[in-house]
């Protein structure tokens, strides 16, 4: 009977926390933010500035700030670039999690939710190109306060009355529509088509390939279970994973690595590259989407035997706070078009960030709690799916702790990433130590772990007792 009891206050316990994040993460009050028209703005690679077009110094202002190749553009580009990130966040009214009876990740959930937007922006590149923009972007209104907290008191009612649960269901079926006329009209359909099947990847059901139930189930491996706070350093693991475990066929050309004790080994990388997946046999792989080449949409023609490489690098740029020496090091990576963003944030508050501007980053928050939504059907609402607010935060506030990610389509775009990465890795005067480093071989020819299961070889962060640098902690801090 005791126990009886307290598994009773235990659930009702649950459903009061999840009624009060329901409540506290539905309260959307937007504050409008606030962009300088003196600096350029960078966005995973682009370049834009919010001047006149026909201002001269406009040129000038990006081409120091940026690559060359890079694009110049004005405040509407840079909106629609933006809006056309996946925005990936809180849910409410989800099946119930992995190991729990919790229904939703309001209020603990949000470094999953920045890992989930990465890997979005990683199969981006991978299907679309990165000057692939959604074409509702533009018609995706701002967030609605009186909408937003109208919701709330909805959901306020409906969460003590019980939580609805929706039915299980299968992978999404095969969009239907007529045939387009014009080839330009068929490539629209088809990155369309490419575009909604990647969002029905992240719906929050068991069934979905990279959704949270599968995050959540790939962490208990790992000894986190729902409810707990995830590092992005256990989030790249539990992402690279989820990637490997995928048995969507349109999931087999593609693959994740993660750095070990922040070394990217090279052979490690190329391998990958190379080796089929683990269950995937070489006719169902020839059947998956090929990948993207470049800005390019993918084609029939770009089908190679290798795969693509998400490349998750976690880092730690500090020691109580970011060592001021590296903001520059993170101005470069996001300047990098094959750079998928950083996840991290303020302690215990994370974040996905996307650019810069001046001292300031640019990131989309998960902390908004939507309701679920039902990705098997063919035209499920995408618009809760895009965010047409960018916010910024001073890169002062940013946390240490934080997981890099890089895209890489070939061998042959890895060895040109790596040596560009080097070149930005190189230290300063001021910086003694890079925030991680590319080393030829593989990882398993430094014996960085032996003596270890495989599951154990996994966990982030390993040293060998054997070796004998002086650290603090896990890193080396400045």
């Amino acid at each position: 009977m005791e126990n009886k009891g307290s598994d009773e206050v235990e659930t009702l316990k649950t459903k009061f926390v999840s009624v009060w994040h329901n409540v506290k993460y539905s309260w959307a009050l937007k504050l409008k933010t606030s962009f300088s028209r003196n600096s350029p703005v960078l966005l995973l690679g682009k370049c834009y500035h919010f001047k006149a077009e026909d201002d001269d110094s406009v040129a000038e202002a990006c081409s120091e700030a940026c690559d060359e190749d890079s694009v110049v553009g004005n405040a509407e580009a840079f909106r629609k670039d933006f809006t056309s990130r996946v925005w990936l966040t809180y849910r409410e009214e989800c099946p119930p999690l992995p190991g729990s009876t919790l229904t939703s990740d309001c209020g603990w959930g949000c470094m999953l939710r920045a890992g989930q937007m990465m890997l979005a922006q990683a199969l981006i590149l991978h299907f679309l190109g990165r000057d692939w923009t959604w074409s509702e972007a533009m018609a995706l209104q701002p967030l609605d306060t009186e909408t937003w907290t109208t919701s709330a008191a909805k959901r306020l009612v409906a969460s003590l009355q019980g939580p609805s649960r929706p039915p299980e269901h299968g992978p999404p079926p095969p969009l239907q529509s007529q045939a387009p006329g014009s080839a330009e009209e068929a490539d629209a359909h088809l990155k369309e088509m490419y575009h909604r099947s990647l969002v029905s990847w992240f719906g929050d059901s068991p069934s979905a390939q990279l959704g949270l139930h599968r995050l959540i189930r790939t962490g208990l491996t790992m000894g986190k279970q729902a409810g707990d706070w995830y590092g992005p350093a256990v989030v790249a693991h539990i992402l690279k994973k989820a990637v490997e475990e995928a048995m969507d066929p349109g999931l087999a050309g593609i693959t994740a690595y993660v750095s070990q004790d922040c070394t990217v080994y090279s052979a490690d990388v190329i391998d990958s590259h190379r080796a089929p997946r683990a269950g995937q046999p070489s006719a169902e792989r020839s059947e998956a989407p090929p990948t993207s080449q470049s800005n390019q949409p993918v084609s029939a023609s770009t089908l190679t035997d290798s795969r693509a490489v998400i490349i998750l690098i976690p880092v730690r740029l500090g020691g109580e706070k970011t060592n001021p020496d590296y903001f520059n090091f993170a101005k470069s990576i996001l300047s990098l078009e094959y750079c998928i963003g950083i996840i991290g944030g303020k302690p215990k508050q994370a974040c996905y960030f996307v650019g810069f501007q001046d001292d300031s980053l640019i990131y989309m928050d998960p902390h908004y709690c939507q309701s679920f939504v039902d990705v098997s059907t063919s035209d499920f609402p995408l618009q809760s799916y895009h965010c047409p607010s960018p916010k910024k935060m001073p890169f002062s506030k940013m946390d240490p702790s934080c997981t890099l990610g890089f895209y890489s389509k070939s061998a042959q775009d890895y060895e040109r990433i790596s040596q560009e990465l080097s070149k930005v890795l190189q230290p300063s005067a001021k910086e003694k130590y890079p925030a991680f480093t590319f080393v030829q071989g593989h990882g398993r020819d430094y014996d960085l772990s032996a003596g270890l299961t495989p599951e154990k070889r996994e966990w982030p962060f390993i040293r060998d007792p054997r070796r004998t640098v002086t650290t603090t902690g896990d890193f080396v801090l400045l």
